[in-house]
């Protein structure tokens, strides 16, 4: 069904597939992988570190394969690369931050427990904005990332280096973090999928936190199915993380076999790129011709949600960034005294775009500006979930461009309102907590590069299985 047609890349699905015929051995699929990384992370620099590990983790799995002991281990012998946000013990976690270049994670994440119980290879920790603050993979304190299809052109981001790592194929599949659309919107940028999952439905322990009420974890892999086995492994309850939720809380979402899809098309009318529009006019055409029932609809207060989230996002950063003082882990840039101490090592520790971030937010919750600016922002927020609602009554799924435009060159949106603007589609999703899935539409012609651009699709709250189902039609896996 989908626009998209090109040469596929070996999938986790075929990986897996592989083994169990003894047709090949996790040791020489990450060699292979490894052998494209050395060719290709000098010029994309998706990686911050590839683990010195990462050879004998490949042993111990060929042994496991060997015996055939797949079983409870979906991804026995999978590469994966993580953002650098996420902690794995005995790793360094930057959150490719100055403040914590040389921090030590002291355990194991909820997600990366999951995921090596799974029998996953983890190859390195993936560059990013940093402590997960732009759109383009460019704040990072060790450097940007830059678009395996298009080397002058950004990933996306936060979680560009995990998208970049699995676009150029240097890993099937790769962990990030979605705050605003992080892991959608490289997604889009880098042509892959990408999923936010419902907020509470994985894990957050042992994630350096940006927005809490926000941030969630979720796969970036080729393929539908793929970034369905990835979320298979890291969802469920925690009790580490008081947010997340067991089965049943939600009511379940069944598939279906032909869906209402509702399209706010007045919301669509914002900033969007003509070619990506006509992208969009396509698949849909697309999915009525596979059967699928279009429905226009209206959600006046998503309008409303960029300048929502920033106001929430900013005020958050503030509250959470305030644990970075020098004292107890990270940088330490000694003052006279205490205070000077404390001011001396954010100064130097934090970059120009958390220091912004940082002061907005602590702006908005200030006295006499609360009530202003974030108190506003989480009405519009309990509105946005009441609009959503009432048009699930209507329709099974949302769709619409996963980003307004292809991927921009680096350095063209220095103005950081510019590239604020460019999470339009994407951040309404944070704000009400549902799940959405990014998958490509197409390409669109730039300087002589066809550039990816993604869909998204938007479900109710814990209706993966629907995204997944209706994403994997859409890209012609069923």
């Amino acid at each position: 069904m989908s626009p998209q047609t090109s040469n596929k890349p070996q999938t986790i699905v075929d990986r897996i597939r592989a083994y169990r015929q003894g047709d090949t051995l996790p040791s020489v699929v990450l060699a292979a992988y490894l052998e494209t990384t050395r060719s290709r992370e000098p010029e994309v620099h998706a990686y911050i570190d590839i683990f010195e590990d990462v050879a004998s983790q490949a042993e111990r799995a060929d042994d496991l394969v060997k015996e055939g002991r797949f079983e409870g281990m979906p991804l026995l012998g999978i590469p994966l690369a993580t953002k650098s946000n996420i902690l794995i013990k005995g790793k360094r976690a930057t959150a490719c931050s100055k403040m914590l270049e040389n921090y030590i994670a002291p355990y194991d994440a909820t997600v990366i427990e999951r995921l090596r119980k799974a029998g996953a290879i983890f190859v390195g920790s993936t560059n990013m904005d940093e402590f997960a603050m732009g759109s383009s993979t460019e704040k990072s304190y060790f450097g940007p990332t830059h678009n395996p299809h298009d080397l002058a052109r950004v990933p996306g981001g936060t979680s560009g280096g995990s998208a970049a790592a699995v676009a150029m194929e240097s890993v099937p599949g790769a962990i990030g973090t979605d705050t605003g659309g992080s892991v959608r919107q490289p997604a889009s940028f880098c042509g892959i999928v990408g999923l936010k999952p419902t907020y509470g439905a994985v894990s957050r322990y042992g994630v350096i936190a940006m927005g809490s009420s926000l941030d969630q974890v979720g796969p970036l892999a080729h393929t539908v199915a793929d970034a369905e086995i990835l979320y298979d492994v890291i969802r469920g309850v925690d009790p580490y993380d008081s947010t997340t939720y067991p089965d049943g809380v939600y009511p379940v979402v069944d598939t279906k076999d032909t869906y209402h899809i509702g399209v706010p098309r007045d919301f669509l009318r914002k900033g969007i790129d003509p070619d990506v529009l006509a992208r969009f006019e396509a698949s849909l055409e697309a999915l009525a011709k596979a059967g699928h029932t279009i429905v226009d609809i209206s959600l006046p207060y998503m309008e409303k949600g960029l300048a929502a989230y920033y106001i929430t996002v900013f005020a958050e950063i503030s509250s959470n960034l305030a644990r970075y003082d020098g004292m107890r882990y990270g940088l330490h840039v000694p003052g006279k005294d205490l205070l000077c101490d404390y001011l001396e090592t954010r100064r130097e520790g934090f970059g120009k775009e958390v220091r912004r971030r940082i002061l907005l937010g602590a702006y908005v919750l200030s006295s006499g500006y609360y009530d202003a600016y974030y108190r506003k922002a989480e009405i519009v927020r309990t509105l946005m979930r009441e609009e959503l609602a009432a048009a699930y009554r209507d329709v099974d799924i949302i769709v619409t461009p996963t980003v307004p435009t292809p991927a921009y060159k680096i350095g063209e949106k220095e103005d950081p309102l510019s590239m604020y603007l460019g999470d339009i589609y994407t951040v309404p999703v944070n704000l009400t907590g549902v799940p959405a899935l990014s998958v490509p539409m197409g390409t669109v012609d730039r300087d002589g590069k066809s550039l990816p651009v993604g869909i998204q699709f938007i479900g109710p709250h814990a209706g993966e299985a629907r995204l997944f189902d209706i994403g994997k039609r859409f890209q012609g896996e069923q």
